[in-house]
């Protein structure tokens, strides 16, 4: 029967038909053809193109079996490594998500006829790690790709020689205990020893005779006296008039102690702070007493 007619009522309703999965005993690998039956399979099995396309893979029939379940295998493993990673999950959920592929390479073209055998191939090669449990097979796979292996050889090198500063760490604590734990020990030997021989060699040490008083004398070196400062002379003006209504003018701030010999000599020098003030006290003193000396000469 031809055909029918791409874009009639037909083709679409074939294509509708066709549309998601079908039963996977029903997909010619060979061909690449999924019938919707058992009747439209055995036609397919009976057509010309299909004994053409036999006759050319049963001239090596292993070649093509072992190309079809390398293929199933590495679709499989990359599924399982993308979708999962190193995650434990079950075996019926990884192959159920994926025939969702609806040209995938089917398990009835590989050399594996059941899950179960392909999985338990897949545990002896070491590619997955396999647990068989009530549920079923639960796999995860196992990560050997030359990149991975250098992280983990990597932070195995790490952890060595973390693990070896710390091991050098604690001996070196232990050897610290074990010199302080010595020490402690021959302390009180060397004290022992020590008292025996001061009593061997001091005599008198068993004698009652009280041991005569430490003295200490301590010889200071005498201070050498302080020479007062000199006084600087005072200027006296041969103009300058003595004025008797400042005769009971106010003691300076000054001006400490009576103004007697004794008081003068054992007056103690003045700083140069001192000096200036006295000396703008008398400045002033001078200033205020010209005009009155102007005055009298002109009477």
């Amino acid at each position: 029967m031809p055909r029918a007619e791409k874009g009639s009522s037909k083709a679409l309703a074939n294509a509708m038909k066709s549309k998601g999965l079908q039963r996977l005993r029903w997909y010619c690998q060979v061909c690449e053809k999924q019938c919707r039956d058992a009747n439209g399979f055995k036609c397919h099995t009976m057509s010309e193109g299909h004994l053409r396309m036999m006759l050319v893979v049963g001239e090596n029939a292993g070649k093509h079996l072992d190309a079809y379940s390398q293929t199933f295998k590495s679709d499989f493993l990359r599924l399982l490594s993308n979708r999962w990673g190193t995650k434990r999950v079950r075996a019926n959920q990884v192959y159920n998500e994926f025939i969702q592929d609806k040209h995938h390479t089917h398990m009835n073209s590989t050399r594996w006829v059941t899950l179960t055998e392909f999985i338990k191939s897949l545990g002896r090669q070491g590619v997955v790690k396999v647990d068989e449990t009530e549920k079923g097979f639960y796999i995860a796979w196992i990560d050997n790709t030359p990149k991975t292996l250098s992280r983990q050889a990597a932070t195995q090198s790490k952890e060595r020689a973390d693990m070896d500063d710390e091991q050098r760490q604690r001996k070196l604590i232990k050897e610290q205990i074990a010199r302080a734990q010595a020490e402690v020990s021959a302390a009180p030997v060397a004290s022992g020893s020590g008292s025996e021989n001061s009593g061997s060699l001091s005599p008198s040490a068993d004698s009652k005779e009280p041991a005569p008083p430490i003295q200490i004398k301590l010889d200071l070196p005498a201070s050498a006296p302080v020479a007062p400062a000199a006084v600087a002379p005072i200027k006296i003006n041969p103009l300058k008039v003595a004025n008797p209504l400042k005769g009971a003018s106010k003691p300076s701030i000054f001006k400490t102690g009576s103004a007697t010999p004794a008081s003068v000599s054992n007056k103690r020098p003045l700083s140069a702070m001192e000096q200036i003030v006295r000396e703008e006290e008398e400045r002033k003193r001078r200033r205020e007493s010209r005009p009155m000396q102007i005055g009298r000469i002109a009477t």
